[in-house]
């Protein structure tokens, strides 16, 4: 890597919208710059620690020894923003919205009456989402499993 390619810019894309960031802070996380700094406010802060999967989000990075992007469902609460240079990140507001059209996953749950105070929805959301992205015809097992206590994790490849 030359002295050129050396850069303190942090370039990453939340729903198709490309963020530029100069001297980004290590310490911030991306749950609190979605909510404050991006106004996107679907992902919602619920424990804090990774428990509950009400922030969770879909990053996506390409894979060059894959070849392939590969998708993962995150804790924005424990993820830092300075992790996704280069990443895409696609929060529930990304997916579908009652002004343009929802999603199916989104369509389902609220057809179904599986939401109860909706706190917790945009993360069960994004956690399918990612699933489907994955795997469009996923087992119930599968199907469980991505849904157990709406948990997500970090990927490696990040």
């Amino acid at each position: 890597m030359s002295q050129q390619d050396i850069t303190d810019e942090l370039v990453f894309f939340v729903n198709g919208r490309k963020v530029r960031e100069q001297n980004a802070d290590p310490e911030v996380m991306l749950l609190p710059y979605l909510r404050k700094t991006l106004r996107l406010t679907g992902t919602k802060y619920g424990c804090g620690g990774g428990g509950c999967g009400a922030c969770t989000v879909m990053i996506s990075k390409y894979n060059a020894q894959e070849k392939k992007i590969l998708h993962f469902s995150v804790n924005a609460c424990l993820t830092p923003v300075c992790m996704l240079h280069g990443a895409a990140v696609t929060t529930v507001e990304g997916i579908g919205s009652t002004r343009t059209s929802i999603h199916p996953v989104q369509e389902r749950i609220a057809k179904a009456h599986g939401s109860q105070c909706g706190f917790c929805t945009p993360g069960m959301v994004m956690s399918m989402y990612t699933l489907l992205r994955n795997n469009p015809t996923p087992s119930t097992a599968q199907l469980q499993q991505c849904l157990a206590g709406t948990k997500s994790y970090l990927s490696p490849y990040l």
